[in-house]
């Protein structure tokens, strides 16, 4: 599955930047769509191309289905505002998405939920099982890292950049979840099928679990990855499942994009 960049070489900073404020907007509405929100809480963030590493975040205090391009925020590496507005910070949104953003040059956005099966897959010891093909995308493919408390403090980023390392996704032990992409569009899919993964797992428990084998699991995720050479190719799945989603929000609630 692949996701498609902005250039911003191509297109200039000035444009990426509403391009990917159109993007993060539709994710929040999409987030609100979905069920996956926690009131005013959680958040999703994107890199703006530039040197100044400045990212854009939801104003405290809207509800996701409140979010558009015009009033998401503005804010450099230390987390403070770089543009005016009537609007602050979630703080725990800053010690998160900040430490992530300065580590991984490919986590453009970066997503966290506390949805109802998200956190009760947190809460489990043995986490993420390879339960369902969804859940296979991310097998051996996601973090873990241990609960601290709330996120206000400075010193947990560094164990939670290393508890990420390279995985495309983050499960916040008794808290929630967390994805990265190089596109909003990424990000939210990876959390979408995430997701999904934990309502399947939470639902599959009922009964006695049937798992495949470790080379059969491993070998779904890879195919997800496109590392496998199978006989049919689905590059383009999550661009598609993208555009669908917009235009989806383009008929029902078009003013995101304000």
């Amino acid at each position: 599955m692949t996701a498609t960049l902005i250039d911003s070489t191509a297109i200039g900073t000035t444009a990426a930047e509403a391009q990917l404020r159109r993007e993060l907007a539709a994710v929040y509405r999409l987030l609100a769509h979905f069920k996956m929100t926690d009131l005013i809480f959680t958040h999703v963030s994107v890199r703006i191309p530039g040197p100044e590493q400045h990212f854009l975040i939801n104003p405290y205090g809207l509800l996701f289905e409140e979010i558009t391009a015009s009033n998401l925020i503005k804010i450099g590496p230390d987390g403070e505002l770089v543009e005016p507005s009537e609007y602050c910070v979630n703080p725990a949104g800053f010690v998160i998405h900040g430490a992530i953003h300065a580590s991984r040059a490919d986590a453009h956005c970066v997503l966290h939920t506390h949805t109802k099966a998200g956190c009760a897959v947190a809460a489990q010891e043995h986490g993420l099982l390879p339960v369902n093909q969804i859940s296979m995308e991310f097998h051996n493919r996601v973090g873990y890292h241990d609960y601290e408390g709330i996120a206000l403090n400075n010193s947990e980023r560094a164990r939670l950049v290393a508890d990420l390392g390279a995985n495309p996704a983050l499960i916040l032990r008794n808290h929630g979840l967390l994805t990265v992409g190089e596109t909003p569009a990424q990000a939210f899919l990876r959390m979408f099928y995430l997701e999904k993964a934990c309502e399947i797992q939470v639902t599959a428990q009922a009964g006695l679990l049937r798992l495949p084998s470790e080379e059969l699991a491993e070998y779904t995720a890879r195919q997800f990855a496109g590392e496998v050479k199978d006989d049919f190719a689905d590059d383009d799945a999550y661009d598609l499942a993208w555009a669908a989603l917009l235009r989806m929000l383009d008929r029902s609630q078009p003013d995101y994009k304000n």
